[in-house]
């Protein structure tokens, strides 16, 4: 996802910028509004960040010029002051959320997910897949049923949930916080150390053929192999 951030400060531009670039966003940084606009004009942009009072443009004349472009382009405010006729105003220009600085940094990254979420397509209904085959295993995520030659194993839900999530993200990093945000619906250090927990259930579980292992990719999530093996 891009998204272009119109901030004034510089410290707090570049530190939000680095921040969300960490969450896997690529990020536009502007010092004011003309650039601002200028950005927007050549790039294509899923969300725009705008702080209210900027320098050459404020936030609301940018997100006008932005709205006259792409009326479709979700925006959030950013500002100093929470004054309510601010908050009205940028709510009629088409303002999808307003936040209040000083602010939590994780509200933000959830309410950009929140508005991303609603803007995004409605794709068309795909029939889910819930059969694997993992080198000697054949897993049955439904069921939640992991089975070998040997074995079989009922999985709890949430083992069942991951271990899909692997499936489907095989011989490809599945995101700690992509993973942490569909079971556990946060992140936080609690629910990671619960995640670590789980992934190491899931080892257990397929310790029995060797050509499987789940890898820690260190800062970034897990990867599901089957070396020398099928993987459907």
């Amino acid at each position: 996802m891009n998204i272009l951030l119109a901030e004034d400060d510089p410290n707090f531009g570049i530190v939000l910028r680095d921040y969300l670039e960490l969450h896997d966003y690529n990020v536009t940084l502007c010092k004011d509004g003309c650039l601002g606009i200028t950005a927007f004009r050549k790039g294509k942009y899923d969300l725009c960040i705008l702080d209210v009072m900027m320098p050459e443009k404020d936030g609301f004349t940018l997100a006008r010029e932005i709205k006259k472009l792409n009326p479709e382009t979700p925006l959030i405010f950013l500002t100093a002051k929470a004054m309510k006729e601010d908050m009205l105003e940028g709510f009629k220009i088409g303002a999808d959320d307003y936040i209040t600085k000083p602010f939590d940094s994780e509200v933000l990254l959830y309410k950009i997910k929140a508005v991303l979420n609603r803007k995004s397509p409605v794709q068309p209904e795909q029939k889910e897949q819930n059969d694997f085959t993992i080198g000697q295993y054949k897993f049955q995520s439904n069921l939640r049923i992991l089975s070998h030659p040997d074995s079989e194993v009922k999985l709890s839900p949430k083992e069942a949930e991951l271990l899909k999530m692997l499936c489907l993200h095989l011989n490809d990093v599945l995101p700690r916080d992509l993973a942490l945000e569909k079971i556990w619906h946060e992140d936080t250090y609690f629910t990671a150390r619960s995640m670590d927990v789980y992934i190491a259930k899931l080892r257990k579980y397929l310790k029995q053929d060797p050509s499987v292992e789940i890898i820690n990719i260190h800062g970034r999530g897990y990867r599901l192999c089957v070396h020398n093996g099928v993987m459907m």
